[in-house]
């Protein structure tokens, strides 16, 4: 109902979204109750035992709704093709959110009320299953308690683990490679393949029906479509030139290892390369449909001095075989030719004008024999068709075949165009690039395994920079060009900064203290250890989607420890001593914690396990959430109840008759 009136629609991040509301959704009604449950435990009655829980727990509810909407808020100032990314994703967890904790304030509570009972011993397996449970749970809270006690009395440790774990996820941040979006698994891939220049299309055609073997061998190809006389890269036709569309088999029929994407796409480009007549090569699409023609990397150098096309053929050789011998550049091509073998015909002026020709009648009869002119429209059949007029075919094989046509002058007689005309063989570009009004030509390059596209960009910019003259410059284009905005602009580190400062102010306003959001936010750093740490071992890129996951963790490691703060404040204003209410509160919170927790990070798993089209980068929004929230929950919250000592006595707020722990 929201999308439609944001202008967005039902796509790969609002379903990201929607699966990781699924696990967000219950952790309110979670925490209202347990806590409802909790005091039914005591002795109260279900409807008392309700409005306690409700005075108890309100508060953090509001807050964890408030944090995770507000966390996204900075991303709406986000320019370009990443701050739609970031919005679509924001727009579903703040909507989902919010109607889950207005669901936790009333019906939770309602139905608390209505279908909870005092428990009754429940006997057989399934009730010595219970207390076995309980009684393990009962040990690992009092273990929980101990050691938070003992973080609390030494407090010089805790904060020691705290900076060591922050240390480590900036060293394992600096450590992961960078890109934009991930290559995906999309169920096809293109190829190309480019003949020596002016090869004919009949001896094109021959090596495509070679390429044809290869493809209809290749395990999880399902079909291919095939276009003589076409460069997809450049978009120009040309009789040397072919290109492919190539559809694999559905994904869960491809199973085996050689039928997975990349070792389909090595295959191809292995078999292809010992073809002698052409050079060929299997690429991917682009992430983005629409944006560019081919994943990798695409950049445009650009001669910016205005010389003639040899000066850029030079530059780009050099460029191409300096970027050829780095190892971080799998392949890098260009489909630029500046030396095709053409014909120039030369139209000579004086000559034409002293036999009375008018020259635009005679290029006019230049184009419509050597190439073809439109005429008109006419009807036929109840369609429109189109009039062309064109010399036949036999009569444009040659070049000389131009003195068998005639142009009439101006007293009605027929003049030879091989009189007007020189004709002489020469050898240029068969089409011109300009980008940004400069002569350009395109640059495709594939990183090598293992390298993020943002290295294999400023690999071949430094190339540029150790190799080309003042003169020549470049550019990127397509989705090289959208990444290279997303570097330039903001970046992810102060979108990450901004999150935690409305984070911030958002609990300032809540707690009404500047200093108690402190203890809430500075377990963060544990959260984002987990999720590189997760990009890590799974060898994952440090993308978009994971930098999306990265900033939804500052809310989720803020939810765990508002469920121990609030409760801690609550107990210290009752008159318990900082150390009695944050072990308290720790004691009483672990429960939901470890509840909600786990319900999300179960409901993240599909995430983390996904295979199809876009499981790539579902699985690195699934693995940082899953990575950062496993931390939180393990290690994080042996601090908190610290933190909130620490900060608490730090700002005064110790009562003088307190002793030291």
């Amino acid at each position: 109902m929201v999308f439609p009136l944001l202008g967005f629609s039902v796509n790969t991040l609002s379903l990201f979204g929607l699966v990781l509301a699924i696990g967000l959704v219950v952790d309110d009604a979670i925490v209202v109750v347990e806590a409802v449950e909790h005091h039914i435990e005591h002795g109260m009655s279900p409807r008392d035992a309700t409005y306690k829980a409700m005075e108890e727990v309100s508060g953090p509810v509001i807050g964890i709704a408030l944090i995770l909407t507000a966390v996204f808020l900075p991303t709406a100032f986000i320019p370009g093709i990443t701050g739609r990314l970031y919005q679509q994703f924001a727009v579903t967890i703040a909507v989902s959110v919010i109607i889950s904790a207005f669901n936790a304030l009333s019906l939770s509570p309602a139905l608390s009320a209505m279908l909870l009972r005092p428990r009754k011993k429940v006997r057989g397996p399934l009730g010595a299953f219970f207390g076995w449970f309980n009684r393990r749970f009962d040990s690992i809270t009092k273990g929980y308690v101990g050691v938070s006690h003992f973080l609390i009395r030494k407090f010089v440790i805790g904060i020691a683990i705290l900076v060591g774990f922050a240390v480590v996820a900036g060293f394992f941040g600096r450590s992961i490679s960078q890109s934009f979006l991930p290559e995906e698994d999309q169920g096809y891939m293109f190829a190309s393949l480019s003949l020596p220049v002016a090869s004919s299309l009949s001896r094109s055609d021959a090596v495509c029906r070679k390429v044809d073997e290869i493809l209809a061998k290749t395990p999880g190809v399902k079909g291919y479509v095939t276009v003589v006389g076409f460069d997809l890269l450049s978009s120009v036709n040309s009789t040397y030139s072919g290109f492919y569309f190539v559809n694999l088999e559905n994904w869960e029929e491809r199973t085996a290892a050689e039928e997975q994407y990349k070792a389909i796409q090595t295959h191809i480009n292995r078999e292809m390369s010992q073809l002698p007549e052409a050079i060929a090569f299997a690429f991917s699409p682009p992430a983005i449909q629409g944006i560019g023609n081919a994943g990798g990397v695409s950049m445009m150098l650009e001669d910016r001095s205005g010389a003639d096309p040899q000066f850029l053929a030079a530059n780009l050789n050099t460029f191409l075989s300096e970027a050829r011998k780095r190892p971080e550049i799998a392949s890098a091509m260009s489909p630029w030719r500046p030396s095709v073998p053409q014909v120039y015909v030369d139209l000579d002026r004086d000559k034409t004008l002293k036999q009375g020709v008018d020259l635009a009648e005679a290029y006019r009869t230049l184009q419509t024999f050597m190439g073809g002119v439109f005429v008109n429209y006419f009807n036929r059949f109840g369609r429109q068709w189109q009039v062309y007029v064109q010399a036949e075919g036999e009569f444009r094989t040659r070049a000389e075949n131009v003195g068998q046509f005639y142009v009439r002058n101006k007293e009605g007689r027929p003049v030879p165009m091989a009189s007007l005309v020189r004709m002489e063989s020469r050898a240029g570009p068969e089409f011109t690039n300009r980008y940004n009004l400069y002569r350009a030509a395109q640059i495709n390059a594939t990183a090598a395994p293992g390298v993020s596209s943002a290295d294999a960009m400023a690999v071949l910019e430094d190339v540029f920079a150790k190799h080309m003259p003042p003169e020549m410059g470049f550019d990127y284009f397509g989705m090289s060009f959208q990444e290279k905005k997303a570097q330039e602009g903001i970046s992810p580190t102060v979108i990450f900064a901004f999150s935690g400062v409305f984070v911030f102010l958002i609990l300032a306003a809540m707690y009404e203290s500047w200093s108690l959001p402190f203890s809430v936010l500075l377990t963060v750093p544990i959260a984002v250890f987990g999720a590189f740490g997760a990009l890590l071992l799974r060898n994952m890129e440090n993308n978009v989607y994971a930098q999306i996951g990265l900033v939804m963790l500052i809310g989720l490691a803020a939810k765990n420890a508002i469920l121990i703060v609030e409760f801690a404040k609550l107990k210290h204003e009752e008159g318990m001593t900082l150390v009695d209410a944050a072990l308290e509160g720790a004691r009483l919170r672990l429960r939901p914690i470890i509840m909600t927790s786990f319900a999300f990070i179960l409901g993240c798993l599909p995430l983390a396990r996904a295979s199809g089209s876009g499981a790539i980068s579902r699985q690195v929004m699934g693995s940082v959430v899953i990575g950062g929230m496993l931390a939180a929950t393990i290690i994080a919250i042996f601090l908190i109840p610290m933190l909130f000592y620490l900060v608490e006595r730090l700002m005064g707020k110790q009562k003088k008759t307190e002793a030291l722990p």
